[in-house]
């Protein structure tokens, strides 16, 4: 047997294993970056991924011009967004719910494709880009509005044929200090795109939200996350407490590879795929 054959044995019985471990139980699941890496999204630490600086909340709300940075990046990354699509791993986490083997879906990412799979149970830890908050008097408004009034006050910010997008929907701009940003039309606040930035509290709704989750299941299906960030370990230190069968599929090793009664090392679309093959069956 060739080396590609044995690795493909291998994960062919990783999988029959992590059906096992799932087959027959509500399953919480929680995603990250990597699962959406087949829809032209990447994530911040794959092999291939392009060296960035995530903006944290200090910088965004104490220093202007890296504001205005960030809001001409996450614009054209905004835009950008839009022409995803949700890719075979969404479908398959859709169907699993569709079933009724995946009884909620906690995610890392902000770009919408699950919704847009067609889950119906998700909870967005790190926040969404379809929204916009006033950081001074709370006024929200929709990111479709403030990309209008972007634009409206920037002609010269034409949206490029292709663009560089982070998995948290920012762009490096090539120009951005002459740009207008937009302010809160109801006080003239700052405002914040609707995602937790790092050094920033997850908010506490969405905190319960996912722990209720991974209280309510059987089992806990972790795709496309290394878990370094703590939002996402926590749940699963929290399902480990609870004595549940804890399943992790993500390219190269994760903080929480020691709680795994599973660990599929692969991708997570044709994992998921094999998944849910067999276990919408079995629901």
């Amino acid at each position: 047997m060739t080396i590609e054959g044995i690795e493909r044995s291998e994960q062919t019985h990783d999988v029959g294993r992590a059906v096992a471990a799932l087959a027959g139980r509500s399953i919480g699941v929680l995603t990250g970056a990597g699962l959406s890496t087949d829809s032209g999204i990447p994530d911040y630490r794959g092999a291939n991924s392009p060296r960035r600086t995530p903006m944290t909340v200090h910088d965004f709300v104490g220093d202007e011009a890296k504001r205005r940075r960030y809001w001409v990046g996450s614009h054209l990354g905004w835009k950008a967004f839009a022409t995803t699509r949700p890719n075979a791993g969404h479908a398959a986490l859709a169907e699993l719910e569709h079933a009724g083997a995946v009884t909620g879906l906690v995610t890392q990412n902000v770009d919408g494709l699950h919704l847009r799979a067609g889950s119906r149970r998700v909870v967005e830890l790190h926040g969404n880009m379809r929204g916009v908050t006033c950081l001074d008097c709370g006024a929200r408004f929709s990111r479709d509005a403030v990309a209008a009034r972007i634009e409206r006050d920037n002609p010269v910010l034409a949206v490029p044929d292709a663009v560089e997008l982070g998995p948290d929907g920012d762009v490096l701009p090539s120009t951005w200090e002459s740009i207008t940003v937009p302010s809160c039309t109801v006080c003239g606040g700052v405002l914040k795109p609707d995602v937790v930035f790092f050094g920033e509290f997850v908010p506490s709704a969405q905190r319960r939200a996912a722990d209720q989750i991974v209280d309510a299941a059987e089992a806990l299906l972790v795709a496309g996350s290394s878990l370094a960030v703590n939002s996402g370990m926590r749940l699963v230190e929290r399902a480990h407490r609870r004595g549940l069968p804890i399943v992790i599929i993500n390219r190269g090793p994760t903080k929480g590879d020691r709680r795994a009664d599973v660990k599929i090392d692969g991708g997570t679309s044709e994992t998921l795929e094999a998944l849910a093959a067999v276990l919408a069956r079995t629901a």
